[in-house]
């Protein structure tokens, strides 16, 4: 979805009339954020086409992580992916599962007195941002028809030491 289509799903949800009021800009310029750019000048770079083109100046994912953690959310790339015919689904089904089972293992032997500590929660948080990035991978892996790339994606199990050895 390109970002002046995001814009104008949103102004269903608020009218353009309360985003120029409250960003002390003209109604114009917010209808125009919601058109698509064209060499005859209709449409304006909007706030969204801004903020990447700042990242990609920049090289920098603070802004998105700050926008994220504004929504409540956290960034979390996405890994790369070439994926190409001729995959096994068993072996990279096996492993999601697996490591899935692994950290709620994590978690289990983390919460046996009770109480989960800070270094605890810093290394849960760690297994479960490496499964999400790696779920990630076999979702579009899946989306794409080959898992034979998910072989390059660290799996989770390579990241943060265990509570427990």
């Amino acid at each position: 979805m390109e970002s002046h289509e995001v814009l104008r799903n949103v102004f269903e949800k608020v009218s353009p009339k309360a985003i120029a009021s409250e960003l002390g800009i003209s109604l114009s310029l917010v209808y125009k954020w919601a058109e698509k750019p064209s060499d005859d000048g209709s449409g304006s770079r909007n706030p969204l086409d801004r903020l990447a083109k700042i990242m990609e100046l920049s090289q920098d994912e603070a802004v998105v992580e700050w926008l994220c953690q504004q929504a409540g959310g956290c960034f979390l790339r996405n890994p790369d992916s070439s994926c190409q015919k001729g995959f096994e689904v068993l072996p990279a089904t096996h492993e999601i599962i697996s490591q899935f089972s692994q950290m709620l293992s994590m978690i289990s032997l983390a919460a046996l007195d009770n109480s989960i500590s800070s270094k605890e929660a810093s290394e849960i948080r760690d297994s479960w941002d490496r499964l999400k990035s790696y779920a990630e991978g076999f979702v579009r892996c899946c989306e794409e028809g080959d898992f034979d790339q998910l072989r390059k994606i660290p799996k989770p199990s390579e990241g943060p030491k265990r509570l427990l050895r």
